[in-house]
């Protein structure tokens, strides 16, 4: 397969350059959430084809176009479900400088410069930020789901022998993410060995009920050996109290991970961090940059509080790679760190975003965050039927339209079609979740590029279009 002549490839860069950077600039203006209509899907699935000739630029590029038209657009300023990932356009010039160089990352021989910056980028987080002993160390992964999984691998290994894995239990509260019962599935524990220990009334997982279920799993015959605390929960950004539940943990020699891939990011906000005071207690820690940290997509990291946990779980050889083979801790092979050999230099866009912007900068883009959804709550509060179902935290806020005489299926089938409505309309997309037994609307404002006064106009926006619906609410038959 030839090269193309260096004038071509120069033309056809500058076409790419051109369309990506006009995509990135126009995001606020277009369409918050594209969905195919299902009569498309076809004329796109043709479009994915390839034919024996080559397309011309133009032709691929407006296919491109039209391709990634289809999409919930995660990066736009009033997009408020999910975890939103506001990538800044310095992540993706980073993201663009990385896979131009195309470094495998797997070992220090393959890549000395980029792994150096891991090793002394996640050093300084795991240290200077998180707070941990100098054994501490990490990797870069895919995002929070793999970082969960290396952490649940890690704890394994260092509280279970083999024999010891089927009466094994592990404990999450029922606001901890999907992530971790998925990662504990893949390791090889049933359902049942997850416990859901219930939580109190702030969303916090019970260290009472935990302190009970563990007495009574170990009066069983099973073996606790994992505790997974929320720094931030997905449903309502909610930190569990982390210095309570490492004393559990070490009273109970069990392990201690904190879920952190959204919330964590708030340690680099000097104004909040003490939200999460106690998270440097927990021996492992997952986060991702590609929330809060503002990082194109693929930018997740895995820290525990002993590096050599992780090589224990993750080191292998092999007779080809022996060229590679690690000389000194010094200089590490991060194939030996986590469940990737194959890998990009992750770290290097973090790197690149940090260097151009300064922590002052992330200080504040966090913070944003903190008051858009402390805004928002304002701006709900000074409104009539408006009930708030969970306090602004962590940059999300959970609420609902709830006027008097509406029952409670009615209430859900409303707020519902004020989600659907605010998409439509290009309002905003805050979507749904359910809270406390009922359904809630929920936004999740981390955007740097949305101001204050966006927010109240957005609430206002709601509250006009829950108004427009409250006319169709049959009470009767809780049909809207």
């Amino acid at each position: 397969m030839g090269a193309a002549p260096k004038d071509d490839f120069a033309e056809l860069a500058h076409k790419v350059i051109e369309l990506c950077v006009q995509e990135r600039q126009t995001v606020p203006s277009q369409p918050i959430v594209s969905i195919i209509p299902a009569q498309n899907e076809r004329d796109i699935g043709n479009i994915a084809k390839p034919s024996q000739v080559p397309a011309s630029i133009e032709a691929t590029l407006s296919h491109a176009e039209k391709i990634f038209g289809y999409r919930v657009r995660m990066d736009h300023p009033r997009f408020f479900g999910f975890i939103p990932s506001p990538a800044s356009d310095l992540s993706w010039l980073g993201e663009i400088l990385n896979s131009a160089y195309n470094t495998h990352a797997g070992s220090w021989y393959q890549s000395s410069g980029p792994s150096a910056v891991e090793k002394n980028l996640l050093s300084w987080l795991a240290r200077d930020v998180i707070g941990y002993p100098e054994t501490a160390g990490g990797c870069f992964v895919s995002g929070g789901s793999m970082a969960n999984l290396s952490a649940l691998m890690v704890a394994r290994d260092q509280k279970l022998s083999f024999e010891e894995r089927t009466k094994a239990v592990a404990y999450t509260s029922d606001q901890t993410h999907s992530s971790l019962a998925k990662g504990l599935g893949i390791l090889g524990f049933h359902h049942t060995q997850i416990r859901k220990v219930p939580c109190d009334d702030k969303m916090r997982i019970s260290t009472t009920l935990l302190r009970s279920a563990i007495e009574e799993d170990k009066a069983s015959g099973k073996i606790p050996f994992l505790i997974v605390g929320n720094a931030g929960t997905t449903n309502t950004g909610t930190v569990d109290p982390f210095p309570e539940l490492a004393a559990i943990a070490k009273e109970e020699n069990l392990w201690l991970h904190a879920d952190g891939a959204y919330g964590a990011s708030a340690l680099l906000c000097k104004s909040r961090r003490s939200i999460l005071n106690g998270i440097e207690l927990c021996d492992s820690l997952s986060w991702d940059a590609h929330k809060w940290l503002f990082q194109t997509y693929g930018c997740g990291m895995v820290l525990v509080q002993n590096r050599k946990n992780l090589t224990s779980s993750f080191g292998t050889t092999a007779e080809y790679t022996q060229d590679a083979a690690e000389t000194a801790e010094s200089l590490p092979n991060f194939w030996n760190y986590g469940p990737e050999l194959t890998r990009p230099a992750r770290a290097m866009k973090l790197w690149f975003s940090f260097q151009l912007l300064g922590l002052d900068a992330i200080d504040d883009s966090i913070n944003h965050g903190f008051e858009l959804a402390e805004i928002a709550q304002s701006s709900l509060e000074r409104l009539p039927d408006w009930e708030i179902v969970s306090s602004a935290q962590m940059g999300i806020i959970c609420f609902r339209y709830k006027p008097s005489g509406i029952p409670g299926a009615s209430l859900d089938d409303l707020n519902t079609k004020i989600s659907q409505k605010a998409i439509e309309q290009n309002l905003a997309a805050p979507l749904t979740t359910r809270l406390k037994g009922v359904l809630v609307l929920r936004i999740c404002s981390i955007h740097p590029g949305l101001s204050g006064e966006e927010m109240v106009a957005i609430i206002d926006g709601l509250d006009q279009i829950a108004q427009s619906l409250l006319p169709s609410v049959n009470g009767t038959t809780g049909v809207v």
